[in-house]
């Protein structure tokens, strides 16, 4: 599957666009890990962009987090690889389907995770944009727990179990998020 197949995929499942956005913007991050980590790009980009796949089917059917990445295996068999399918349900940690335990599972918990702590940092600044974003407030904002408080700032230090510092890995995240900012609208 290459990344045009993905969000057509994507956008066959999701129709909040913010959410379109979120997933947009973790397989841009996740591409971005996959280069510096030597991995499979496509494989790793495809996991970001559909790691939510499952979301709002998740919804229609009552307590959204306990199922949430449970469904996905379904709806991905056969079309991204094994370890992708595995990281995608391991990414919602409530699900309990599996500790998450490969490089690819803490790069996609971390990934898709500080997309949200650097799209909250972009919108306080006046333009709202990513252009503005630095990678100093990024992790300032790690710090403030009431800042973006749904953000699990445990998931994004999973960072760490790639080798990576916190502000190499905000450094790296916003980077790949600014490369695609017309994509997302920051």
């Amino acid at each position: 599957m290459n990344k045009a197949e993905a969000l057509t995929l994507l956008r066959e499942n999701i129709k909040n666009e913010n959410m379109i956005k979120h997933c947009i913007a973790s397989g841009a991050v996740m591409a971005a890990l996959a280069r510096k980590l030597g991995a499979d790009t496509e494989t790793w980009q495809n996991a970001g962009i559909l790691h939510d796949i499952d979301v709002e089917a998740a919804a229609l059917k009552g307590d959204l987090m306990e199922i949430h990445g449970t469904l996905a295996r379904g709806m991905l068999a056969g079309k991204l690889p094994e370890e992708a399918i595995c990281a995608i349900e391991a990414h919602n940690e409530r699900a309990g389907i599996r500790a998450r335990s490969t490089v690819l599972d803490h790069a996609l918990a971390a990934g898709e995770t500080i997309t949200g702590l650097i799209t909250a940092t972009a919108y306080v600044y006046p333009d709202r944009k990513l252009a503005s974003v630095k990678v100093k407030s990024i992790t300032k904002r790690m710090k403030e727990k009431s800042f973006a408080a749904s953000v699990s700032r445990e998931s994004i230090l999973e960072c760490e179990k790639l080798g990576m510092p916190i502000e190499d890995f905000a450094a790296l995240a916003l980077k790949a998020m600014q490369d695609i900012a017309g994509e997302l609208g920051l």
